[in-house]
């Protein structure tokens, strides 16, 4: 026994190794290293700053190229006010069917849908939401902006989900430098991806409520980038954001077989341009046809 006793003592520091080995190999494995050599070819040379975040939902591989830098959202701050606007409806504080009275005081100036409307018409909620998801509409965005409790609460929100890098800035206060430099809202490549990870988990809410944000995310008028690289039959839930020196596309794309999220993030970019061939819209298009290529 003494024996026996001796020889597993023996041993302790070379099981102890081969267990190290054995993890670090399993962390490697999650990292699809052939993927990541042709995204980092593609993006290699464009002008600007650029954060790709891809995650095989099958499998858990993931390409991570500056995916933790924390970039301007544009848009794509749209998805934690949606969030919060549902944190309010899954508490039975707001109702997702429930009629608002829009005021011409709500109006945020520009082409939107919402802005349109007269003084004191009505709307449902749902419509907003749709509004802010499908068409982007800033008007509708700020409003539930506003419902869903500002920008505080809804960063609480993100804080408590673990986006601690998301953030809304505008409208918000203490944010003030942090909107001077991203804008209205702030993400990384990880987090906006982990977020749509986690609805699309029903890791949060009820199953009811996040089967609600999926829908509200699966209607985006704006598919010609990214989402052009995906057959029509396929169902994606996306969101993406545009300011001059920023073009950035989060999708989930439910493939069968290979399920996937894509998050492209960019911001300094030199091309400025608004045209279809503009260079960050160019390159989410090539990388979104890769992406769905390799795994289909």
């Amino acid at each position: 026994m003494q024996n026996h006793s001796k020889l597993i003592n023996i041993m302790k520091p070379g099981l102890l190794i081969i267990l190290i080995c054995f993890s670090i190999i399993g962390h490697s494995q999650k990292a699809d290293r052939k993927l990541a050599a042709q995204i980092q070819k593609l993006t290699q040379d464009f002008h600007g700053d650029i954060g790709v975040y891809i995650k095989n939902l099958r499998t858990g591989k993931t390409v991570s190229i500056k995916a933790d830098t924390i970039f301007s959202t544009a848009s794509i701050v749209k998805v934690p006010i949606l969030v919060g606007i549902m944190d309010r409806i899954n508490k039975g504080k707001l109702g997702y069917d429930s009629s608002l009275t829009y005021t011409d005081s709500l109006l945020y100036a520009g082409s939107d849908i919402l802005g349109s409307f007269k003084n004191n018409e009505r709307i449902s909620l749902k419509k907003v939401i749709m509004l802010m998801l499908t068409t982007s509409d800033n008007t509708a965005s700020l409003w539930l902006q506003s419902l869903a409790g500002t920008g505080t609460r809804i960063n609480e929100l993100m804080d408590s989900l673990g986006m601690v890098n998301t953030k809304i800035n505008s409208r918000t206060p203490g944010r003030e430098t942090n909107r001077t430099k991203y804008g209205w809202g702030q993400t990384t490549p990880k987090e906006m991806a982990a977020l749509f990870e986690k609805i699309y988990r029903k890791d949060f809410f009820s199953a009811e409520t996040c089967d609600k944000m999926l829908r509200c995310l699966g209607r985006n008028f704006w598919d010609e980038q990214s989402l052009s690289q995906i057959p029509p039959t396929i169902e994606v839930f996306s969101k993406n954001g545009a300011v001059n020196a920023s073009r950035s596309e989060v999708l989930l794309v439910n493939a069968p077989g290979n399920p996937y999220i894509l998050s492209v993030f960019t911001q300094n970019n030199k091309d400025q341009s608004w045209g279809e061939n503009n260079e960050a819209w160019e390159l989410t298009k090539k990388i979104s046809k890769l992406v769905w290529e390799y795994y289909q």
